[in-house]
């Protein structure tokens, strides 16, 4: 377990092409909902304190699409991009992302991981985020978790906690 703020992140591997972090978060559920889905939001907590965002593109519907591009202290880019599957308002968002290298489309799906975020209620008011991503195999899963993946969610984290706690 990572320590992050007054809450603790969990960071497990359900099987072998699975990752699955949750962290419980010191907001209301939809607080937390919202700072997940409004662009101007994202844009604050999804570079962590990394980089700074450039791009973020979000078509908000299933079979929409979205984009997000930062600029990484020490100058180079970073872009990613999917399509929403599943949004179940307050509750759940499963969508597809790719790590856009120089060698693939900005909207191509070679490479693609599939992420599940659920929302749910916590004790003492908070709620619980799970960010379970299906890799599609074991290579693509360490690969991920051994690119500093969990420093970086950490940092959103506590970002979305200050977001979502700070008047609207």
């Amino acid at each position: 377990m990572a320590q992050t703020g007054s809450s603790t992140m969990d960071v497990t591997f359900p099987s072998d092409e699975e990752i699955l972090i949750t962290r419980t978060v010191n907001a209301p559920r939809h607080l937390v909902y919202r700072a997940w889905t409004t662009p101007e939001l994202v844009r604050r907590w999804w570079p962590g304190r990394r980089g700074e965002m450039t791009v973020a593109d979000m078509d908000f519907r299933v079979g929409g699409t979205w984009r997000y591009v930062m600029v990484a202290h020490g100058g180079f880019e970073v872009a990613f991009h999917g399509t929403y599957r599943e949004i179940v308002p307050n509750e759940r968002i499963v969508h597809t992302e790719v790590m856009e290298m120089p060698e693939t489309s900005t909207d191509g799906e070679e490479g693609t991981v599939v992420n599940t975020v659920t929302f749910e209620e916590a004790d003492g008011g908070g709620t619980t985020v799970s960010i379970r991503t299906n890799a599609g195999s074991r290579e693509v899963r360490d690969m991920i978790a051994q690119s500093g993946m969990e420093g970086g969610v950490r940092e959103q984290f506590e970002i979305i906690e200050e977001l979502a706690a700070a008047p609207a």
